[in-house]
């Protein structure tokens, strides 16, 4: 990480709260107004606090996504954890109080920019147009992860106060129209080359519009957009899959979070990667993730993994969870975009279309950088297979699986046979019991099953 990006991060501390709010995050009646936008001075820290109410989404939907799936086992005592190992989830559950909180501390700030940045004298244009593109970007990616998460949720546009105390839960539709406006005024706005990956711009929209299309089953825009990436070179997969585990923003980076020595997530029993998977050994790889990745067709995706036989007790396996480092070492980022998802998005895109040798090439550039078996000529419903397992290869806990097997209509399948807990209303996480008991317009619509 670059001198540069630490320092103009470690100014987040000052913004948001701490680490340890993140277990019983602010409800959205009652958020308030604290940060100040009066004159383009207070711009940067404005933006600063964005990108650091931001930032927990990431870790936390690693959490979801990997540890709601098969990926991940509780290995530990938190009950958080246990409660989504064996498929036992509540809406008291904390990691599902973080990961709604870091999303609406988000849509906030969001709402507070694009509120009163307009009416702010003396900024730029260049630079207005990047915070408000910033605004724009982050907010449709949070409401991106609360509909995919919970389902409909509280559609909140505004800060004032009354407003957003008694808001009801929006529709599908209504989510993905403010998450496409909100992708669409960002791409007009966002520099194509940003100050570095740690920052959003344009092709980091692009790979979110790709990514929505993705999951709406657009298949011809979602090819589109992951072309338009791949061939604009501005990233190149990295020669060693090696690399993406042990070093932050690679050559493939799009866009990632970056952390400083002062707030890594490390530090966090909620959202903390490299505590939660290494130090504390709360959550570890399952057996059937391992085998997987030890099989010949993941070829170097195995680096994702490591073993100590001294971790070797009770039901405890010995496998760790590489991928995440601590604050004082070079792997500590967490990954939001990079190539590698997109080629995946544009062979699955394509595969769909029934344009079957050319989603197998896609797959075949992944495959060769990891050293595994190139594919053969296969059937579109070979080839679908395959990319769900490659994506379970090359995106291992970086937060795709249960989001990918919902979206595709195989989390039955897949979890019955993972878990005998397992039932569909795991589908989504429930909306968290504080919320409900603060929101009027929330009693009563828990999500089925909870």
């Amino acid at each position: 990480m670059t001198k540069c990006f630490r320092n103009s991060f470690a100014a987040c501390l000052l913004i948001l709260s701490s680490c340890s709010d993140l277990l019983e995050p602010e409800p959205i009646d009652l958020l308030t107004d604290d940060v100040v936008l009066n004159e383009a001075k207070d711009v940067p820290n404005v933006e600063i606090g964005l990108y650091a109410a931001f930032r927990p989404i990431i870790p936390s939907t690693v959490i979801a996504g990997d540890c709601t799936s098969d990926m991940l086992i509780n290995n530990g005592t938190f009950t958080q954890y246990r409660e989504l190992g064996t498929k036992q989830i509540t809406s008291a559950n904390a990691s599902v109080a973080a990961l709604w909180g870091s999303i609406y501390n988000t849509i906030y700030i969001a709402n507070f920019i694009i509120e009163r940045l307009p009416l702010v004298p003396g900024v730029t244009t260049a630079q207005r147009n990047k915070v408000m593109g910033t605004a724009h970007f982050l907010r449709g990616y949070a409401y991106f992860t609360a509909l995919y998460s919970f389902g409909g949720v509280p559609l909140v546009t505004e800060t004032a106060i009354d407003a957003n105390r008694n808001i009801p839960r929006a529709s599908k539709a209504e989510i993905l129209d403010i998450i496409l406006d909100d992708y669409t005024e960002a791409l007009d706005k966002l520099p194509t080359n940003p100050a570095g990956a740690g920052f959003a711009g344009e092709y980091a929209v692009r790979a979110a519009l790709a990514k929505y299309h993705l999951y709406l089953g657009h298949w011809a825009e979602a090819e589109s957009f992951a072309s338009q990436i791949i061939s604009s070179n501005l990233y190149q997969l990295e020669s060693s899959f090696s690399t993406i585990v042990n070093e932050d923003f690679t050559d493939e980076a799009i866009f990632e979070m970056g952390y400083t020595l002062n707030d890594d997530p490390g530090t966090s029993g909620t959202i903390g990667l490299n505590n939660l998977f290494v130090g504390r050994r709360e959550i570890i790889p399952s057996n059937q993730v391992i085998v997987a990745l030890a099989s010949i067709e993941s070829g170097e995706r195995f680096a994702s993994i490591s073993f100590n036989p001294n971790n070797l007790k009770g039901n405890d396996n010995g496998w760790s969870v590489a991928k995440y480092g601590t604050a004082s070492e070079d792997n500590n980022n967490v990954v939001v975009f990079r190539l590698g998802e997109i080629y995946l998005i544009r062979a699955e895109a394509r595969a769909r279309q029934n344009k079957v040798t050319d989603a197998r090439n896609d797959v075949n550039e992944l495959r060769a950088r990891a050293k595994a078996p190139l594919l053969p000529s296969v059937s579109q419903t070979q080839i679908l297979q395959l990319i769900e397992e490659e994506r379970r290869y090359e995106l291992a806990f970086e937060g795709h699986r249960w989001y990918d097997l919902v979206r595709t209509d195989r989390a039955q399948t897949v979890m019955s046979a993972f878990s005998p807990n397992w039932k569909d209303a795991y589908e989504l996480w429930p909306i968290p019991q504080r919320e409900l008991l603060n929101n009027p317009a929330l009693a009563g619509k828990q999500n089925p099953g909870y």
